[in-house]
């Protein structure tokens, strides 16, 4: 009723104390309705997590799980320390490495792409042997 009777699209939500508690727009209260509604502004955040270009090489999001990583390019790599291929790379380094650093680590080059002075964005991987383990 408060959007239709305002005309707003957004709203923010107070907790019983007063305190903001976060924001709320009509979309939101729709899709507990009626289910998901997908539109322009809707992403898949995994979508286009790992593109295989046409050397061979593949472009990583840094954020990709392990599990996806593997299942994709076909690895056995642990995912048992860490979740993602950028927090794997992180520890192979021992610090946060910068763009155009290098280090192999299974059979796989990595190579950072983009990265800022908290984290990694994106990598690129060539497999370098057919000697890993590939499933």
């Amino acid at each position: 009723k408060e959007f239709r009777s305002n005309r707003n699209h957004i709203a923010i939500v107070v907790d019983e104390y007063g305190g903001v508690a976060g924001m709320v727009t009509i979309e939101d209260v729709l899709e507990q309705i009626v289910g998901d509604i997908e539109d322009e502004y809707d992403y898949d955040e995994d979508e286009d997590n790992i593109i295989q270009n046409a050397d061979g090489q593949y472009r990583v999001k840094a954020l990709t799980e392990i599990t996806d990583f593997n299942e994709a390019i076909g690895t056995t790599l642990s995912d048992e320390e860490f979740s993602t291929i950028g927090g794997l790379v992180v520890h192979q380094f021992g610090h946060l490495p910068k763009r155009d650093d290098e280090i192999v680590h299974n059979g796989l080059l990595f190579r950072v792409l983009r990265a800022d002075s908290r984290r990694l964005h994106t990598l690129m991987v060539k497999v370098l042997s057919d000697s890993i383990e590939l499933t």
